[in-house]
């Protein structure tokens, strides 16, 4: 065998070997809505950092969706400062023993626990730049914003301490309507705000009411119906019974923008229609031309 032949046959030192190339992976850079909390809008249903919403107002900052606020974040955004919280000492009972698919206080427990509210209705007074306010807001999360006895009481609370104090009562209403759990009990709030309010009226303290979406049944129907002036967001959906409820009975299909804040003002039933972002001024410079006080 040749010399040549030998060196073929043998074996390549380690030394010699080719190295194995290392495979060089490349980290994707995370978008801010990767790496913070983020949430999704339900119109064109881009994603937000909630940081970025908050500072928007809770406006999608894409298709400038007016995304749902709670009273507590609605309240402490509409305020320059709270001075105090009003009626957290009405608690609801079950006077009908109500039960549909859970009981009453069950039903009540499980809307405590998941907004942190203890009703639907949140009432604070403070300031709005140079005047005294008291305003109140539908919390839509607890069961829909419902009108029972308690929101009766804060309501009505809140307009007594407004008139016996001569400050205007702004109330920010989003609500599916009357709490069915309470039956009369809850029909019976509509007559007891309705009458609040007239003595409002009667006394010349302003009361401005910002409909905000959904509002319907009775608190369409009572409080949220009867100010001085009405203002809504845009595309807020107001009525008093639902669209589905009113195709069923005259057998039509009712095409956008029925019902939204913007065919309501053209149909004369709301005031105004204004951009959240715009909603803080406006609601001041009428409150200061009600009150007579200077903008």
């Amino acid at each position: 065998m040749s010399n040549q032949a030998q060196t073929a046959a043998e074996p390549t030192i380690w030394l010699n070997r080719e190295v194995p190339k290392v495979k060089r992976t490349t980290v994707p850079t995370l978008t801010a809505v990767e790496t913070e909390p983020s949430t999704e809008c339900g119109n064109c249903h881009s994603l937000t950092t909630n940081t970025v919403l908050t500072l928007n107002h809770y406006v999608c900052p894409e298709c400038d969706h007016h995304m749902t606020m709670t009273a507590r974040q609605r309240l402490q955004w509409f305020f320059d400062s709270v001075e105090q919280e009003l009626g957290q000492e009405f608690r609801a009972g079950n006077p009908l023993k109500f039960v549909d698919s859970k009981p009453y206080p069950d039903r009540m427990a499980e809307a405590q626990s998941k907004t942190g509210e203890s009703e639907g209705l949140v009432v604070m007074a403070g300031k709005l730049k140079n005047l005294d306010v008291i305003a109140c807001a539908f919390d839509f999360r607890f069961m829909g914003g419902s009108m029972g006895s308690v929101v009766g009481d804060r309501f009505v609370q809140a307009a007594e301490k407004a008139l016996a104090e001569r400050k205007p009562l702004v109330c920010f209403a989003a609500s599916g309507g009357a709490r069915m759990q309470e039956g009369l009990l809850s029909l019976m709030q509509m007559a007891r705000t309705s009458a609040v309010i007239e003595r409002l009226r009667l006394a010349g303290v302003p009361y401005v009411v910002i409909l905000t979406n959904p509002v319907y049944g009775g608190v369409t129907a009572s409080l949220a119906m009867l100010g001085d002036v009405h203002i809504a967001e845009p595309r807020a959906m107001i009525g008093f019974a639902g669209k589905r409820v009113i195709e069923q009975t005259v057998r039509e299909v009712l095409d956008e923008p029925f019902q939204r804040a913007e065919f309501l003002l053209e149909k004369g039933t709301v005031d105004m229609v204004v951009h959240r972002h715009d909603l803080i001024d406006t609601t001041h410079r009428i409150l200061a031309k009600l009150s007579k006080k200077a903008a």
